[in-house]
């Protein structure tokens, strides 16, 4: 028998339509391990992807509270972009394991380890132990510090949301373009600023900033730290003071979450200046952006080493 209360067809039809609407409408969910890949993965999604990141920028990301709330983000995720070379591997499988879902699972078609489209450094020749401190045996992560492997990342992040989305692709490819074109409009305007950095001497806390010192060519001469993630002993610090006073280095560059006193005390000795850079995006205050947070720590730096 056919229903012939107008009202309740009207209703009826108004629902299929919000429910086709909202198929039609439907955003790829994308949850990534860092603010740099979230601010990238928005770079290429634009409109047509809701996105969501794990870790903070001010955080240390080798060490990150797996909360029940990023469980449930997980759980909802198409999309999980993380930057591998185990930097997430203290907490990103607790996630993983919690959240069920096949989609972000190790083989789903939204599982993204970033780091297979990077050229890794720093890869370790022979056995790999905690006795040589926080080594990655994979090669150093933090390659999001040169802006050749931003490109990477972007193209990266094109291919999936096209591969899983490509009613969408021809959004993704513009958005993609757009990006590398500003980013290649920022690179001009910090070259001056590049030749101002390149072989100057500067100590370095952690190997975080080895792609960095790759993309700008300052020198790297003595790290804070003896060993990757070991804090520095009395007689280690002696060997940076020394470090510094033999090569004439003026900078100790450190992320905010290291300990600043240490780096201060070494200064103090031998006149350098401390210089506490954002390691990403929403590491510092007013570090909105990649291109931002390139640009900042670009100029940053080459103010003082000039």
């Amino acid at each position: 028998m056919l229903d012939m209360d107008p009202l309740r067809t009207f209703r009826a039809g108004a629902l299929l339509a919000a429910v086709v609407a909202s198929t039609a409408s439907a955003q790829l969910r994308v949850v990534t391990s860092t603010t740099d890949l979230y601010d990238i993965a928005q770079a290429v999604g634009g409109d047509k992807v809701t996105a969501s990141h794990i870790g903070e920028g001010y955080q240390d990301p080798h060490f990150i509270e797996a909360k029940p709330s990023f469980v449930l983000q997980l759980q909802r995720a198409d999309v999980w972009a993380f930057v591998g070379l185990d930097l997430e591997i203290g907490w990103m499988p607790l996630l993983i394991d919690g959240a069920r879902n096949p989609r972000i699972a190790f083989g789903g078609s939204g599982y993204l380890d970033v780091s297979r489209a990077m050229p890794v450094i720093d890869i370790p020749r022979g056995a790999v132990d905690r006795s040589l401190g926080d080594v990655h045996s994979l090669g150093n992560p933090h390659y999001w510090l040169d802006p050749e492997n931003g490109r990477r990342m972007a193209r990266l992040f094109l291919a999936k949301f096209s591969e899983l989305d490509a009613k969408n692709t021809a959004a993704y490819t513009a958005n993609e373009k757009a990006f590398e074109d500003r980013l290649g409009a920022a690179e001009k305007g910090w070259q001056a600023d590049l030749v101002a950095i390149k072989g100057k001497p500067v100590v370095a806390w952690h190997t975080s900033w080895r792609y960095f010192a790759e993309y700008t060519g300052m020198n790297i001469v003595a790290y804070m730290e003896p060993k990757p993630g070991v804090p520095p002993s009395p007689s280690h610090l002696v060997t940076v003071i020394r470090a510094v006073k033999s090569t004439g280095a003026k900078v100790i560059i450190l992320e905010p979450f290291y300990d600043k006193k240490v780096a201060d005390f070494v200064a103090k000795e031998t006149g350098a200046t401390v210089l506490v850079l954002s390691p990403s995006v929403g590491g510092m205050p007013g570090i909105v952006d990649y291109l931002t947070l390139m640009q900042k720590d670009i100029a940053q730096l080459a103010a003082v080493v000039r």
